[in-house]
């Protein structure tokens, strides 16, 4: 498994199914001749997010270890725009995101020891994963591991999206040693699982490419997943 950096353009623009080793890349342009970027606004409340299940609403849970940039990723996500600095998620951060046909709702649930036991409570009440590792973070990527495979291993039609973030990171594993590293090809396939690496940029600027396909890939499962 090398350590040097990758071009995050090329991990950007590519997805790992983790039933094999191959590369695919997604058919974007499906996605962007459908309707403008959602609006977002913030949540009332992280516990109302996670319980609320009525309507079009279409939840979505974000986890991951601390310090991989979930809430970076959550707030570009929602708003198309970069804010790097923010403070560590301490508990629960939840946000909405308005599109014509429905709503999402991200829950980020915080990544500190203390907080990983509250995950799996959440997991029934969520359509679809996002799973955010720091690419950068090597010494680290076997808790990733292992908390990852913890998770679904009772629930085998999860769709999950595993973010490998922090592509920009010198010395930041690529897509295929990230794979390796979590053990993609060991969960099986028998949910849609998908990997693609991802950055944010400059506070104040728009979201990176790979960020764009990112989220345009959650939107399309979240159709997909009804």
């Amino acid at each position: 498994m090398g350590t040097r950096p990758r071009p995050a353009a090329l991990c950007g623009a590519a997805l790992a199914l983790a039933g094999g080793a191959a590369l695919a890349v997604w058919a974007w342009a499906r996605l962007r001749s459908r309707a403008a970027p959602p609006a977002a606004r913030p949540a009332a409340a992280a516990a109302a997010a996670a319980d609320q299940g009525k309507g079009h609403s279409k939840q979505i849970l974000v986890l991951g270890l601390d310090g991989a940039g979930k809430t970076s990723v959550l707030h570009a996500l929602a708003t198309n725009h970069v804010k790097r600095s923010v403070a560590p998620t301490k508990g629960f951060n939840a946000i909405c995101v308005n599109t014509e046909e429905f709503q999402m709702e991200f829950l980020e649930i915080g990544g500190s020891e203390f907080l990983r036991s509250y995950w799996k409570m959440y997991l029934p009440k969520v359509l679809l994963l996002i799973y955010v590792v720091d690419s950068a973070d090597h010494a680290r990527l076997p808790v990733a591991k292992q908390l990852l495979h913890q998770l679904i291993q009772n629930n085998s039609t999860l769709p999950v999206v595993v973010l490998a973030n922090k592509q920009d990171r010198e010395g930041a594993y690529c897509i295929t040693d990230i794979h390796d590293a979590l053990a993609l090809s060991d969960i099986g396939d028998k949910r849609k699982m998908f990997l693609i690496g991802t950055h944010v940029a400059e506070d104040g600027s728009e979201i990176s490419s790979s960020m764009k396909d990112a989220k345009e890939l959650i939107a399309q499962l979240v159709l997909e997943t009804q």
